[in-house]
């Protein structure tokens, strides 16, 4: 049982409008304020995606770096860059993330039903992406959206081996329309899944709107760790919209303490995921 919780922040994502979600952070000095203040609640890692001049997702490259730059310089957080992206984006453009020299990266596992859209994950896709990482020192971590995912990183591991720093974190992201529900039965199977991987792998979990507080509850019980943030749901309870990222951060920050798993230091997640 881990003792500490590793607490990520996803603060923009690439579904929700600023018109629709005025909490959002979709500029770069409101990305660098949420980061500070998410990470004096008790954030250790920030998931990053981020928006253009309209507040549209975007990968464009300089701004990357820049907000890798601003992150680090203004935060001691773990700078985690999106290679999902948008559904719409194309590959090149995802692999081309890991150009802004992140600390870490997502890997998604496969392909999924993403609401009414696909999200396309290919092998080869998957093994380009792990491997650019391993050579750059980056650290992936393995985004789970379905079981079969994680035969899909047994595979890959035994193929192409151990990320960089030598640990296997895994994020399973629940309640997603179309893939694997947020419920306390499939964390369950997904942990025993676990057992398949490295000893000493280990999970983090993200609850997609309403499944948010099951997921968060599900996971602190079979010592997996926590994201949260206005990326996976923008209501904080039924009829309440989400105020800012430090609300949810708050909220992860007082269930950890609950459970009597206070929130990891960004010296002790950096420890924890080899970076």
């Amino acid at each position: 049982m881990t003792t500490g919780t590793l607490i990520t922040v996803a603060p923009t994502g690439a579904e929700s409008a600023k018109a629709e979600v005025p909490a959002l952070p979709v500029t770069l000095d409101e990305l660098l304020l949420t980061a500070k203040e998410c990470e004096a609640l008790g954030a250790a890692v920030i998931h990053v995606h981020i928006r253009d001049d309209e507040a549209r997702p975007t990968l464009d490259q300089g701004r990357l770096r820049e907000t890798v730059a601003a992150l680090r310089e203004g935060t001691d957080l773990i700078v985690q860059l999106s290679s999902g992206g948008a559904v719409t984006d194309p590959e090149a453009d995802r692999l081309a993330v890991l150009d802004a020299g992140p600390d870490m990266a997502s890997c998604t596992m496969g392909t999924v039903n993403f609401g009414d859209d696909v999200f396309l994950n290919r092998w080869e896709f998957i093994v380009d992406l792990h491997t650019r990482m391993q050579e750059r020192g980056i650290v992936p971590e393995y985004e789970i959206f379905e079981l079969g995912h994680l035969t899909s990183l047994q595979r890959l591991l035994g193929k192409y081996g151990l990320p960089h720093g030598g640990h296997v974190h895994v994020d399973f992201v629940m309640g997603v329309p179309g893939a694997m529900p947020g419920t306390t039965e499939t964390l369950v199977a997904a942990r025993q899944m676990l057992r398949d991987l490295p000893e000493g792998t280990t999970f983090s979990a993200t609850g997609i709107g309403r499944t948010t507080i099951p997921v968060m509850l599900a996971s602190l019980s079979a010592g997996g760790h926590l994201r949260v943030g206005l990326e996976d749901t923008i209501t904080y309870a039924k009829g309440r919209p989400v105020e800012s990222n430090m609300q949810l951060v708050a909220r992860a920050v007082g269930f950890a303490q609950l459970a009597q798993r206070p929130p990891l230091t960004t010296a002790e997640a950096r420890q924890l995921l080899g970076r």
